[in-house]
């Protein structure tokens, strides 16, 4: 087999970060994007991976990834980039922030896509397997109150993940999604709850260990570890205390007799 190299979008901080380094740490090839060159820079000096500093809803910034990526010559795109804002009602939703988070979710990963799909091709050629990941959400499946437009964006990026798994019928070519639940990173909520700390820490308050994002990149590592032929088309991450996407338990986690 092929040496493993791997795209990896929203490498910048949370779950793609951690995917970024853990990647390194089992020597695989790593080429982190986002849009942040600073927290690149940083990671690089880390864990030397190669970096490229891209917007995904730019289509200059794209043809610059395209660029990148036909020297690096990927063996898989891990697609993490996107993320949620407001959770407001339907009826008082922000039509820019649904705008943003198909942009973000859905169109940046058509994109992604788009530009890495004939490379993943390539590197088939000498009768290796390629992979795709992407990154959706629990949300992506079952609606929760004031989960509209994130739940519509996650949605239709499962189902773009779907389609593409059928069109590459009779292909090497593995695609897989990832859809975690109650994750604890740095950003998702503030970004979410336009940087408001109270707010975006009330998500989490009292629950027992959610996720990290360390935590889902082991899983999602793991499953990139496995042989190319096997393919996880779907895979649920959960932390215990959070048993349906809407039922989380608040408290400590007690043993019954």
């Amino acid at each position: 087999m092929s040496e493993k190299r791997i795209v990896v979008t929203g490498a910048s901080s949370g779950i793609g970060e951690a995917v970024a380094r853990q990647a390194v740490e089992r020597g695989w090839r790593v080429l982190a994007v986002a849009r942040r060159a600073e927290r690149l820079e940083a990671l690089q000096r880390d864990t030397g991976c190669e970096i490229l500093a891209a917007d995904l809803t730019d289509e200059g910034d794209i043809a610059r990834l395209a660029e990148a990526a036909a020297a690096f010559r990927p063996t898989g795109l891990v697609q993490v980039a996107g993320g949620a804002k407001g959770a407001a009602p339907l009826a008082e939703t922000s039509i820019d922030d649904w705008r943003w988070m198909f942009e973000a979710n859905v169109i940046g990963t058509k994109r992604v896509i788009d530009a890495l799909l004939p490379l993943l091709r390539e590197s088939t050629r000498d009768g290796s397997y390629a992979e795709i990941m992407v990154v959706t959400s629990i949300a992506a499946t079952v609606p929760y109150t004031g989960g509209s437009g994130y739940n519509a964006a996650k949605s239709a990026e499962k189902q773009l993940v779907d389609v593409l798994r059928l069109e590459l019928a009779g292909e090497p070519i593995r695609v897989m999604e990832v859809a975690p639940g109650m994750v604890w990173t740095e950003e998702f909520s503030l970004v979410r709850f336009e940087g408001d700390k109270e707010k975006a820490d009330a998500v989490y308050k009292d629950v027992q260990d959610p996720l990290s994002a360390d935590d889902v990149a082991r899983v999602m590592t793991d499953i990139l570890a496995l042989p190319g032929h096997v393919s996880v088309d779907e895979t649920i991450i959960k932390p215990v205390a959070q048993t349906h996407p809407w039922i989380v338990h608040r408290g400590p986690l007690t043993a019954k007799d």
